[in-house]
């Protein structure tokens, strides 16, 4: 049990200044939109084999 008023991320390994927002930028920020077009690639080229096969 958390004897301090710390949220659930604490738990995990975050601390309590890490938990806050941060902005993406330079490689983070290119890999993240990449993974996100990839991902929706892939969904779409997965229905669209469903309905072509």
């Amino acid at each position: 049990m958390q004897r301090s008023a710390s949220g659930l991320g604490g738990a995990f390994g975050a601390d309590s200044g890490s938990s806050t927002f941060n902005t993406r930028r330079g490689v983070e920020k290119t890999l993240f939109n990449a993974t996100i077009i990839i991902a929706i690639l892939f969904v779409l080229t997965t229905f669209a084999s469903l309905f072509i096969a």
